[in-house]
């Protein structure tokens, strides 16, 4: 009976061992098959999308095409800087030819005889464009048989600017060349710039990419490099070959003018070369941003022009003269309406990105835009730069100082004995300019009579008085208030801020007051100049001046518009600037003489020792009307001699420019000339005055 029992219990514990085993296996089976269920499920809604783009990336490869540049307007929608469309032939190797292989030396004589074919049509279709050797197409520069530049499977440019013979054949016979070579023509864009070289320097030029990428005046480039991989969206990828902004509005606005590469998907093979009929996909470039200058191509042209025939009619008598500079602002809103830095140059000479070595000689002088920075002079016999010393032109910030900081009163007297001493010893002295005798004058007649000796005796020295050593705190921080020693913050790349002499400790601190109150111890830019009479044009405001006044998509949308900006305000009481507006009324004998408008000036001789002798800059700076003013405009002629000689015939000239095109009345001059007794517009004229055929040109 207990042997039984025993059987029984034994059986049943094989029976719930068996069970337990059973339920273990379904369980581990149900665990399994879940994994499975979940990565199926993982792969295929997760994971899916990136395995099967990294499969395609295997196979394929996104090859980038350069996006199209977006142009650059003057403010009366004239192209400036725009693209250009042209033809261009690639080639990509279908195989291996480099020297590094004995494969790539094998296969080299096919190559060598398709090339040579390829040769002989080049000249068949163009038969006067320029010869191509055998070595040039299996250089480096072009098929890049070795890959220095460029990977296996990468489009090598062999040809541009090809002529609609040689586009019509290469289309039609882009297989020609089977299993050798894959051809392929490319519709890309070259830059073209207005060929009466309007604004130059402003409008800036272009270099390749692969030029500026590592050169550390080019931060923007730079991080471009460091960011960019192989991994990049192809869109936003830099070119090697792609021109970019190298200085200017080009440089300043790269980003919004460069737009978007396009790019062709293409097979590769297990070997990274191209497979022969391999395209999958091709997306094209996306053009860039339009910029729209308030440069006026009208007052901007008259600006060069004038510059150019004063320093032909200043060599007669300075014969070292061979630069001017000019600025005209829009009192209003500080936008630039012309900026000249002359002489200038053909700015097509850099349109491929890269300059010829005869044309960098010829320009190496001028490329600088000397109206925001130091220029070298183009007369290597001339040390005199675009950046000189005001002279005269401070004087009304001078006699505003001094009445702002109590030195003296609206009516105050003095008597201008022509001469000055800066003490008791000094036998020398600071004479005026002639070494005029003005007898008794006050501060408004001062700055009329350009009095130096006030000057002197009525604000530098008082001035070193009051606030002893530390007077050239004071002197400073009233100069950058009217923006003078820093930056306009203009939107160009490279502006320089000015030299600041007066903090020279060579010098005593009352030779430097003294010689600082009547414009002889800071130099600034043309620019700084403009912008610090427009300053007193509009009693204080300190406007940010602007170059480029909108940006508009492709479309023609506006994207961005440039807004009044003040970037500060010197408080003055409004006698203080009553008295400043009237004292600016210096003489000027023929050259505004029939000047239609009350106007506001004040002429500037400064000096320069050059060449072991003192030569003289001229300067002036004026705006119009006097009494409701429209227009500022400052001027630089290095070694030009007196200001009112040199640099207000050329002021002249730009004022009568936007009249034309403006009117400092509010009436366009021009308009006139373009109606009919009746008031109605001629033909060939908008009822604006502006030329419909030119409003409509857009390349």
């Amino acid at each position: 009976m207990k042997v039984q029992d025993k059987d029984r219990e034994n059986e049943s514990r094989r029976q719930r061992s068996f069970g337990l085993r059973l339920n273990l296996f379904f369980f581990s089976v149900f665990v399994i098959f879940s994994v499975i269920i979940v990565r199926t499920a993982m792969l295929q809604f997760v994971e899916g999308p990136e395995l099967k783009e990294q499969a395609v990336n295997q196979a394929t490869r996104d090859i980038p095409m350069a996006p199209v540049r977006g142009t650059i307007y003057s403010a009366d929608k004239v192209p400036i800087a725009y693209s250009e469309p042209t033809q261009t032939l690639y080639a990509t190797p279908l195989k291996t030819y480099g020297d590094d292989s004995e494969l790539g030396l094998k296969n080299r004589p096919e190559l060598k005889k398709a090339v040579n074919q390829l040769l002989a049509k080049f000249q068949e279709l163009n038969p006067g464009g320029e010869p191509i050797t055998l070595e040039e197409m299996l250089s480096k520069e072009r098929l890049d048989l070795n890959n220095k530049s460029h990977y296996g499977y990468t489009p090598r440019k062999i040809k541009t600017d090809l002529n609609e013979a040689e586009v019509a054949y290469f289309k039609e016979h882009k297989n020609e060349f089977k299993g050798v070579l894959m051809l392929d023509v490319v519709e890309e864009t070259t830059r073209a710039y207005d060929p009466d070289s309007v604004a130059v320097q402003t409008v800036g030029y272009l270099s390749k990419f692969k030029s500026v990428r590592e050169n550390p005046n080019f931060e923007f480039y730079q991080k471009v490099y460091k960011q960019q991989t192989a991994q990049s969206k192809p869109n936003l990828q830099y070119l090697e070959d792609e021109i970019v902004g190298y200085y200017g509005l080009e440089q300043e606005y790269q980003e919004e003018l460069r737009g978007k590469n396009g790019y062709k998907r293409i097979e590769i093979t297990p070997q990274s070369m191209a497979k022969e009929g391999g395209t999958e996909e091709v997306v094209a470039p996306q053009k860039g941003n339009d910029i729209w200058m308030s440069i006026n191509k009208y007052v901007q042209t008259e600006t060069e022009k004038a510059i150019s025939e004063e320093i032909q009619t200043l060599r007669s008598t300075h014969p070292y003269v061979s630069t001017g500079f000019a600025v005209a602002m829009d009192v209003e809103n500080g936008n630039v309406v012309a900026m000249a830095s002359m002489p200038d140059f053909d700015a097509n000479y850099y349109s491929t990105g890269s300059i010829s070595g005869e044309h960098y000689e010829e320009i190496k002088n001028l490329y600088v835009n000397g109206t925001i920075r130091a220029k070298a002079p183009d007369d290597l016999r001339n040390k005199a730069e675009s950046v000189v010393y005001m002279g005269s032109t401070i004087k009304p910030l001078s006699v505003l100082i001094g009445l702002k900081e109590g030195l003296f009163g609206l009516y105050t007297p003095y008597y201008d004995d022509g001469i000055t001493y800066l003490t008791p010893t000094d036998k020398r002295g600071i004479k005026n300019a002639g070494g005029h005798f003005l007898g008794n004058i006050t501060p408004r007649t001062a700055i009329q009579e350009s009095s130096n000796t006030f000057m002197i005796d009525m604000v530098g020295k008082p001035l070193l008085n009051k606030y002893g050593s530390g007077v050239l705190d004071i002197w400073d921080k009233h100069m950058k208030e009217f923006g003078l020693g820093v930056l306009t913050e203009v939107d160009l790349p490279g502006e320089q801020s000015g030299t600041r002499d007066y903090t020279n400790k060579k010098e005593s601190l009352l030779s430097r007051m003294a010689y600082a109150s009547f414009g002889q111890q800071g130099k600034y830019t043309t620019m700084q100049l403009a912008q610090y009479v427009t300053m007193l044009a509009n009693r204080g405001e300190r406007l940010k001046p602007h170059i480029v006044s909108k940006i508009t998509d492709s479309n023609g949308k506006v994207v961005k518009e440039a807004k009044r900006e003040v970037i500060n305000k010197a408080e003055y009481s409004d006698e203080y600037w009553d008295l400043i507006q009237k004292g600016m009324n210096t003489k000027l004998e023929g050259t505004f003489d029939d000047f239609p408008y009350d106007f506001a000036r004040k002429t500037g001789t400064s000096t320069q020792r050059v060449r072991e002798t003192d030569i003289d800059n001229g300067v002036f700076i004026a705006y119009a009307p006097r009494e409701n003013p429209k227009l500022a405009v400052a001027v630089v002629v290095p070694e030009g001699g007196f200001g009112s000689q040199s640099a207000a015939p050329i002021a002249r000239k730009i004022f009568d420019a936007y009249d034309y095109e403006y009117g400092l009345d509010g009436v366009p001059k021009k308009t006139l000339e373009q109606t009919n007794e009746d008031g109605t517009p001629v033909d060939g004229a908008s009822a604006d005055g502006t030329n419909a055929a030119v409003e409509g040109q857009n390349p």
